[in-house]
């Protein structure tokens, strides 16, 4: 059957125009107005019409025109016709790719059963089609990169509040005192919380920033406290102990909303300052005046409990002790903290139709073990790397066949190696994607995802203080014989007979979601947005409710704790590095999204590799001077970077921006440029927090020498 194009489409890509979008160069998908003229984008920016965004854009948003003219990306459905990862390839029609990746998913459910079907992607919100592809075939084992990122705070919240961390928004530009603490907010940037924090700052809030280096929010900060690497925990402890100890936190929202406060005031009576300051490095009199700057702010306070927190063994201890400090500041529900997200339920409005209800949810259990073998994890998108272990030996159940949508594992995940020994046990792997990756070049087939400019996606959802429905347009046509995701997944769903999710057109699915909320497709052309509420709703701190067996917020939780994971964990000292190592950290920079835009024409141009940070007396030591080569090794694992000298980084640590290292061919601007730091992490797939789920990707040691470049 041949797909229908949209009618949709083509009334709003003809032409000169300005298309309302989303962006898709991150996972944040910022609101977009794109000027179009003869079918080519002239200029990208931020939405006017949304609030907080100001028609600002990141640079990596204004990059997207690069992504659209980029030769390098996968341009054509292709087979795989060598060895898996040799580049060999057939290419071939999408009618071809789809029947033979449907017949393939076909034969692996006929041998093993639907539950050895595994999928992945980054999350976001347009995961619902991808949940009912899912669904249809029967698989439970829908899956995301959370647990390289942000698993850790997910339950830390489930474990305090009864519910997830989006059930609670930053309010920043109200707020009177931040803190990030595995937030680098000014890098891994969110526009609109960025505009919203400078206007907080602006309006005299003040901002602290904890890290092992003075990152770029760090440089904003009216306090930095450079902290040793794995000590988060233990600081955590000691400004509860100031909180509580010294009557700063708020007694009678305590009394109120949290259960057990005794049992956590007994718990910290040992983190004293002091004792904080010896693990730590930050001195005991600069946590006690931080603790008293934090209640004068109250309940004004937002110290958030971490963005990508896939770090230590104890980063879920360090996300919930971030929660729990927020409720001793009464700041949750509070105007400037952490009030409620509101759907469009809590307005009065009906929301999206999900496209996971066309089928039933499959009766098997999960692959990774969240839910039954592991019964305190949210099984929502579960653990991948859990799923790889299953992959591997083959309990509780094989797993054969892998799709993965926009997704790199061999780049996201540690130690490369071992995955693809890994993915090499899969009878099928494919993988969806508009830019070439290691996971796409190791795959057997390559369904080429049109970027975000040149494709409209299913409608979406925000909640928040007000919350509202978004829409993804095309602003131009393909340039290559890409699809949308829409038409890939829809598309297999025709191949395989899943009758309910085989949709011909864009629209059709629109209607579907639209049903019972009272929107039309009309309300979306103006802005591109559908507001569901005329104002911001704050609730009161009488009108909180929590999702906990109690009602309150839990000190102590009877879901971890009847999983043998304790509540309040004793600190441990963290691992100091070996003589001659350094604790390998890594992060974010504005420029690039992880290594999905490293071969980007116009970021590559403006930062084309990635440096190691040493601390200046360690490098002196190594006679390391500022720009020098220097080998950086793990276990026989190296590679090759310049340095970057600095006093603004703890001793114990090197870092590096993430996503470099490619190997690729096909990506000629991203080729030997910098290193991976996933390859320096060998056995690190082994390595997670049993607490939180979180992989802990900072719990590796790395040499560094310098070397005489040839």
């Amino acid at each position: 059957m041949a797909r229908s194009r949209s009618r949709f489409y083509t009334e709003v890509t003809l032409g000169d125009k300005q298309v309302y979008s989303i962006c898709g160069m991150c996972t944040v998908r910022c609101p977009i107005q794109v000027e179009v003229q003869n079918n080519r984008i002239s200029s990208i920016q931020g939405n006017p019409h949304a609030a907080g965004i100001q028609g600002a854009l990141c640079a990596r948003g204004g990059a997207g025109v690069a992504l659209v003219d980029d030769e390098e990306r996968p341009q054509y459905p292709l087979i795989r016709t060598g060895k898996r990862g040799e580049g060999q390839w057939r290419r071939v029609s999408w009618e071809d790719a789809l029947d033979y990746t449907a017949a393939r998913l076909q034969e692996v459910i006929k041998a093993h059963g639907a539950k050895t079907v595994l999928f992945s992607d980054r999350g976001g919100p347009f995961r619902d089609l991808h949940q009912a592809f899912m669904r249809g075939l029967g698989s439970p084992n829908y899956s995301n990169h959370d647990s390289a990122c942000a698993r850790n705070v997910q339950h830390a919240a489930l474990s305090v509040f009864g519910s997830g961390r989006k059930e609670l928004v930053y309010d920043y530009k109200n707020a009177r005192h931040v803190v990030l603490q595995t937030r680098n907010i000014f890098e891994a940037i969110n526009v609109k919380e960025v505009n919203d924090l400078m206007e907080g700052l602006a309006a005299g809030g003040k901002l602290t920033v904890i890290d092992i280096r003075a990152n770029i929010s760090a440089t904003k900060a009216d306090r930095f406290l450079l902290i040793r690497p794995g000590t988060d925990y233990v600081l955590n402890l000691a400004v509860i102990h100031e909180l509580l100890t010294r009557k700063l936190y708020d007694a009678e929202f305590a009394q109120q909303w949290i259960k057990d406060l005794d049992r956590l005031e007994a718990f910290v009576k040992p983190y004293t300052p002091e004792w904080a300051a010896a693990e730590t490095g930050i001195p005991a009199a600069e946590i006690s005046a931080f603790a008293r700057d934090l209640a004068e702010a109250s309940p004004a306070v937002i110290w958030h409990p971490g963005w990508m927190n896939a770090r230590y063994r104890n980063s879920f201890y360090q996300s919930r002790t971030a929660y729990l400090i927020n409720a001793l500041l009464g700041s949750i529900g509070a105007k400037g903290g952490l009030p409620v997200a509101n759907k469009p339920s809590d307005v009065g409005r009906k929301g999206l139709k999900k496209l996971a209800d066309l089928f039933p949810k499959p009766a098997d259990q999960r692959a990774d073990g969240v839910g039954w073998r592991y019964p305190h994890f949210d099984s929502g998108p579960g653990l991948l790397h859990l799923a790889f272990q299953a992959m591997e030996t083959e309990d509780p159940y094989p797993v054969k066949a892998y799709i993965a949508y926009r997704h790199d594992p061999l780049m996201a995940y540690p130690d490369p190696e071992a995955l693809k020994k890994i993915l090499d046990r899969l009878d099928f792997l494919v993988s969806v994607t508009f830019s070439w990756s290691d996971t796409a070049w190791f795959s057997d087939v390559v369904l080429p995802l049109s970027p975000y400019l040149e494709r409209e996606s299913i409608l979406a959802g925000k909640n928040g203080l007000k919350p509202y429905f978004f829409l993804r347009q095309r602003a131009v046509a393909p340039r290559y014989d890409t699809r949308a995701d829409w038409e890939i997944l829809c598309g297999l769903a025709r191949h395989l007979d899943l009758k309910p999710l085989a949709f011909d057109k864009i629209e059709d699915i629109w209607e579907y979601q639209l049903q019972g909320t009272g929107v039309t497709m009309a309300d979306f052309q103006a802005t591109g947005m559908v507001p569901l509420a005329d104002k911001p709703l704050y609730r009161s701190r009488d009108e909180l409710s929590f999702k906990t067996p109690s009602g309150k917020i839990e000190i102590i939780n009877d879901r971890w704790e009847n999983a043998g994971v304790p509540s309040l964990l004793p600190y441990e000292s963290p691992a100091a590095p070996g003589p001659g190592q350094f604790r390998l950290t890594f992060g974010r920079c504005a420029l690039h999204t992880q290594g999905h835009t490293v071969n980007n024409p116009l970021l590559s141009e403006e930062m084309p590799e990635n440096v190691l940070w040493i601390n200046r007396e360690k490098a002196a030591a190594l006679k390391i001077a500022e720009g020098e080569v220097v080998e950086v090794s793990s276990n026989g694992h190296r590679g090759r970077m310049k340095a970057k000298v600095t006093d603004l980084i703890h001793p114990d640590a090197v870092f590096m921006v993430h996503g470099f290292g490619h190997t690729l061919p096909v990506e000629s601007r991203a080729l030997g440029k910098g290193v991976s730091d996933s390859a320096l992490m060998p056995g690190g797939l082994a390595l997670w927090d049993p607490a939180g789920g979180g992989m802990a990707l900072q719990e590796h040691f790395v040499t560094v020498r310098k070397i005489e470049e040839t």
